[in-house]
């Protein structure tokens, strides 16, 4: 006997709910593994590419990215985890690697000493600035390029529909 994907039923062990699986179509299964690889590889050239051209790994250049375009160039720490998508133990761990290379500070909020406050510097501006172009040229090489304007609208509309199910009610961008 086999289940839907073709494995035999006995590699599945005795597994609650075993039968109300919904197992993935042939399509599905080819498009997740599609995704799967995305997933896993599109950030590592990305990384690659901004550590080559400016020193800065993917999620740095995220969190100073997402300062440049914060009012005031600064945001309270847990709202830019939450934007950067890393824990903020990760975050405070880059946040003072930033901070010593002078591209952001870290300060008390002034309304409420236990909020911490990141604010970009000059430095950090000119570094996200100077690494801009290189990261824009990099996502249309790996992903644009590859896409006529039908497709770019369906991987605008898929990754909404997906993220909502992912964080249901969350806006796109995080604010």
């Amino acid at each position: 006997m086999t289940t839907a994907t073709g494995a035999p039923a006995s590699t599945l062990g005795a597994v609650e709910g075993r039968d109300e699986v919904r197992w993935l179509t042939p399509q599905e299964n080819d498009a997740w593994v599609s995704l799967s690889w995305l997933l896993l590889k599109l950030p590592g050239a990305i990384d690659a590419q901004l550590q080559r051209d400016s020193g800065l790994s993917y999620f740095e250049y995220v969190v100073l990215a997402s300062l440049s375009m914060a009012p005031g160039r600064h945001m309270h720490m847990s709202d830019l985890a939450e934007f950067a998508n890393g824990s903020l133990s990760r975050l405070s761990n880059v946040a003072k690697r930033l901070e010593t290379r002078g591209l952001l500070v870290r300060t008390p909020c002034p309304d409420n000493a236990r909020i911490t406050v990141a604010t970009l510097t000059d430095a950090g501006m000119a570094l996200v600035e100077q690494a801009a172009p290189g990261h824009v040229g990099a996502v249309r090489r790996y992903v644009f390029d590859a896409l006529d304007a039908d497709q770019v609208a369906q991987l605008d509309r898929i990754g909404r529909a997906v993220a909502d199910r992912v964080e249901p009610g969350k806006s796109w961008p995080p604010r």
